[in-house]
């Protein structure tokens, strides 16, 4: 019998600019090769959202202004949404939607949009002129992608996000949350928070899997998946390591 999963996008209208679209489709192609159906919805503003009758959240990025809108909306699903999270929904926060996941976002004169406060996560503008922008790549340590232990990808964004959960990863090359503690991302229950993009699951097919998995445990179907032919996209991944002069073997990172 075909597994199936639904997926929620949160917003798609407005949180839409590091390539959401990216990673629905690899969540869909993944899914698919294995016998897994994995459908997804859009959930825009003013939509009802039913949070049982989803199996993964997707929360994508946008600007200040859109994710000041999206603060608001939230806030119809705030208790539902902690809730779910406490029961292990997954959720995949990308840039901003990893932000409204927190307690606030301070703008620079101070001004504070609330998010949903389901992680006790803070982020604050840093100066105009320095954003943290560029290739980026983390270790991975998360999963059953032992021989992986690696996460690639891009990173452009202005907020420095400050937390005592545990990171994604450590960064290796890049800036992460704040550029200053050397973490990249969150993991809390079934959420990944991160700043990521690129868009992230793509050159990272070991954190889609991770995902699917989740999502499909929380569905309460059987989460093992079958391994697949990733020749290009570890050629994708290794291409960015080799951007940022990093090489892996059996001992793990070496720079």
């Amino acid at each position: 019998m075909t597994r199936a999963i639904k997926v929620a996008h949160l917003f798609p209208e407005l949180l839409n600019l590091y390539a959401d679209q990216g990673n629905l489709a690899v969540l869909c192609q993944r899914g698919a090769r294995r016998d897994v159906s994995v459908e997804v919805v859009p959930v825009r503003l003013g939509d009802p959202l039913q949070l049982g009758d989803f199996d993964l959240l997707l929360l994508g990025g946008g600007s200040d202004r859109e994710q000041a809108v999206v603060a608001r909306e939230l806030f119809r699903y705030a208790d539902d949404i902690k809730a779910g999270i406490e029961l292990e929904l997954p959720v995949l926060a990308v840039c901003g939607g990893y932000q409204l996941l927190g307690q606030y976002y301070e703008l620079p004169d101070g001004t504070r949009i609330p998010g949903l406060g389901a992680v006790d996560v803070v982020t604050k503008a840093g100066p105009a002129n320095q954003r943290l922008i560029g290739n980026v790549a983390i270790t991975w340590d998360h999963g059953s992608a032992r021989d992986h232990n690696t996460v690639v990808g891009f990173e452009n964004h202005g907020g420095r996000t400050f937390h005592d959960y545990n990171a994604l990863g450590k960064v290796i090359r890049g800036h992460g949350n704040n550029g200053v503690d050397g973490k990249e991302g969150i993991v809390y229950k079934g959420v990944i928070g991160t700043y990521i993009h690129g868009p992230l699951l793509p050159k990272n097919p070991h954190v889609a899997d991770f995902l699917l998995q989740r999502a499909l445990r929380y569905r309460g179907h059987p989460d093992h998946l079958d391994d697949l032919d990733d020749g290009l996209e570890w050629l994708a991944h290794g291409t960015v390591l080799r951007m940022l002069s990093i090489k892996t073997g059996d001992q793990g990172v070496t720079i």
